[in-house]
């Protein structure tokens, strides 16, 4: 198994996380609240599934269903603008990882400057897609750059 079944505190290089039982492993009720999550109408700065959401949104809800709590963001505008994306997701206690499985948080940059986030899923990936107008589940743009990924506490 090659985790403790306690909840204790871990190395991965030089940062501090989490060890959890793999029992535990949260990435199926984050996919599954990110999956909650389609169909609801995109809006920016949106907080409520079913209502409007946006990328951030779409993640902060997923990390909801993992009882991960992410403290209040800064504002950004659509399209860029966002804060430091490192600092946020270390305070909540996500490391980044090399390879995305499902759970995990993608960072990816649709054009120069942009930034967009969106939950693994085994079929792809959930996002709130501006063009589109809504939260959807499918494939990665080949056209966007992955910028990190990133895994949130428990998750595995």
């Amino acid at each position: 198994m090659g985790r403790k079944a306690n909840s204790t505190i871990g190395k991965k290089g030089n940062q501090i996380m989490p060890t959890f039982p793999l029992f535990l492993a949260r990435w199926p009720a984050i996919v599954a609240a990110a999956r909650a999550c389609i169909g609801t109408r995109f809006r920016s700065q949106g907080r409520v599934p079913g209502l409007g959401l946006d990328c951030v949104g779409v993640v902060l809800v997923a990390a909801g269903a993992a009882e991960i709590t992410v403290a209040p963001l800064p504002a950004y505008r659509l399209g860029g603008g966002y804060p430091d994306i490192s600092a946020i997701f270390e305070r909540c206690g996500a490391w980044r990882v090399e390879a995305a499985l499902p759970g995990d948080v993608l960072t990816v940059e649709p054009a120069i400057g942009q930034r967009h986030f969106g939950i693994i899923t085994p079929s792809g990936m959930v996002h709130a897609h501006a063009a589109i107008g809504r939260v959807v589940e499918g494939p990665l743009d080949p056209g966007w750059t992955i910028s990190g990924v990133w895994r949130l506490p428990g998750a595995r």
